[in-house]
């Protein structure tokens, strides 16, 4: 399956609300949240306002014309927030389209972007028993913080 890795355009910021949505972690046999928790203040840190702000970086991946990945970027105060020079990364893939690259092409398309911008590194949580824990470890992340159920996790760049 062939996947298109681009910026992210201003018209399509609003996605981000599904892609947020469709990263919260659900554990097996367990039921998924509402949809309305990304109104959370906690979530909305991740949304409000995104690429008005120059830290604001963002990439979507295409299958069929059809948008099914993002990935982006910013300092914000969120749960894997290390420093103020320190940009937080989300991503998130359709179910339907994960195993099959796309979320590692994200990745590293991010990765290159946050180097050529000047930036160190990149922080996220991420819950223990995600299976996105070893795609974090393969692209170099490494735990810098447990914190019980979720790790946090800084990739250097």
């Amino acid at each position: 399956m062939d996947s298109i890795i681009r910026k992210i355009r201003p018209s399509e910021i609003p996605l981000l609300s599904d892609f947020l949505y469709e990263a919260i972690f659900v554990p097996a046999g367990s039921a998924p949240p509402p949809r309305d928790i990304i109104q959370e203040p906690e979530l909305q840190v991740y949304l409000t306002d995104f690429g008005k702000r120059k830290d604001d970086i963002g990439f979507v991946a295409e299958v069929d014309q059809r948008i099914v990945g993002a990935v982006w970027a910013r300092i914000m105060n969120d749960y894997g927030h290390i420093d103020d020079q320190t940009p937080s990364l989300s991503i998130s893939i359709f179910k339907q389209y994960r195993g099959r690259g796309i979320g590692t092409a994200l990745m590293k398309t991010m990765l290159k972007e946050l180097q050529d911008r000047g930036y160190k590194q990149v922080s996220l949580s991420v819950q223990k028993a995600n299976y996105a824990v070893r795609m974090y470890r393969k692209a170099g992340f490494q735990v810098i913080e447990d914190k019980g159920e979720e790790y946090i996790m800084v990739g250097k760049v």
